[in-house]
């Protein structure tokens, strides 16, 4: 079992930045791919950054060049740096972990953190 603990979310201006945490309680360097997932009210969970076991970083387009994901394995951690925020990226941000097992593979949720961008 893997718990995820999101920390860091809050309001601020448009334009301005967050920095997302996300502890894990195992070994993240073991999981497969961890990622970052705002779900807005009414709308679907989406992902919008993930990286893999061997720290390749995928991005959407709405996203790209403002938002960077990292990890540090040391502390079993994902980040997730937000610049130039806009309105739009208001949600509460999940951060998840697929792990792979001997006979499976699951995907874990954190709780959420909210983000906030104010016009």
């Amino acid at each position: 079992q893997v718990q995820l603990v999101e920390s860091g979310g809050g309001l601020v201006e448009a334009g301005g930045s967050l920095s997302l945490a996300c502890a894990a309680s195992g070994s993240i360097s073991n999981f497969r791919v961890m990622g970052w997932y705002p779900q807005a009210p009414g709308k679907q969970r989406e992902m919008v950054a993930d990286i893999t076991r061997d720290g390749f970083a995928n991005y959407v387009d709405s996203v790209k060049g403002r938002f960077t994901i990292s990890r540090d394995n040391a502390k079993n951690t994902l980040y997730l740096q937000m610049n130039s925020l806009k309105p739009e990226d208001t949600a509460s941000y999940y951060c998840s972990a697929v792990v792979d097992y001997t006979l499976s593979r699951r995907q874990y949720w954190g709780q959420g953190t909210q983000v906030t961008v104010s016009s």
